[in-house]
């Protein structure tokens, strides 16, 4: 099985999955608790039309991908403020927005580009090495910029109210965190896909959030969940020639099963025992 790293595209896709394994549940986990899941959505989408536009200026997909859902985060924050009352609008507005846009670039190419599919559902092969620099450079900033805005970001998630009487710099930080979820949904398409990159940011933090005691147990068993998903993934996907997101994602997606058809045998064992017990 692990004559597989000898190959020099196999050593970066995991070294790039086992970083966006720890990135993506790293921000997940305050975007659950924010409730603003669909967030990784509409994102995903603007940075599809941002690959797009890559591939048919012939500049690098990565690169423009990254101006476009930045560019896009920042349009979410700014419309989140125009409706206060009604904050979900922007996504809604902005998904739309990019949705349409990626048609209409898509369609320009007048046909569908076999390097746009890997980004769409994630390809281990595409990964090349200025790809695996731009990653682990941009996601080692994230994660320390995460570990000094930790105590922000974990008061704005649970009371954001109570955050900006405490005197926290409330739209510094929120602008701060849309970008840094911009970020990781750019950086994890070569690996998840666009159209999947959401699912890894939220199904490992759902799985963590059944089993934790609190909320930095859940921040590690969330990391944990999503690089077993992601690891995995990764080999099941070179061996079978599957799409590497959709394994990865399916992956995550039975291990929040099994722990949810766990904790309801475990559940029902403790009733029986009590009902025997009288």
């Amino acid at each position: 099985m692990l004559e597989i790293l000898q190959y020099g595209f196999m050593q970066r896709a995991l070294l790039a999955g086992i970083i966006i394994g720890v990135l993506c549940p790293l921000i997940g986990i305050f975007i659950v608790l924010r409730r603003m899941s669909l967030i990784g959505d509409s994102l995903s989408h603007v940075a599809l039309s941002g690959v797009a536009a890559g591939i048919l200026s012939g500049i690098y997909p990565l690169g423009t991908a990254l101006l476009f859902s930045v560019i896009a985060a920042l349009a979410i924050e700014k419309l989140r403020k125009s409706y206060n009352e009604y904050a979900e609008l922007s996504i809604a507005v902005i998904l739309s927005a990019g949705i349409g846009l990626a048609v209409v670039l898509i369609s320009l190419a007048k046909s569908f580009n076999i390097d746009l599919f890997g980004y769409l559902f994630g390809n281990i092969t595409t990964v090349l090495p200025r790809d695996l620099w731009v990653i682990g450079g941009l996601g080692f900033c994230i994660i320390a910029a995460i570990k000094f805005l930790y105590k922000e970001l974990f008061y704005i998630a649970f009371d954001e109210m109570s955050a900006r009487l405490a005197g926290i710099p409330i739209n510094y930080i929120n602008l701060l965190f849309i970008i840094f979820i911009a970020l990781v949904i750019t950086l994890s398409m070569r690996i998840v896909g666009i159209l999947l990159v959401s699912s890894l940011m939220v199904i490992p933090v759902a799985t963590s959030l059944q089993l934790a005691k609190s909320f930095k147990h859940a921040t590690f068993l969330s990391i944990i969940f999503a690089e077993v998903s992601v690891i995995f993934g990764i080999f099941i996907s070179y061996y079978l020639e599957l799409a590497s997101g959709g394994t990865i994602v399916l992956i995550s997606v039975g291990m929040l099963l099994l722990v949810l058809g766990f904790k309801r045998l475990n559940k029902h064992f403790i009733r029986k025992k009590v009902t025997n017990s009288l």
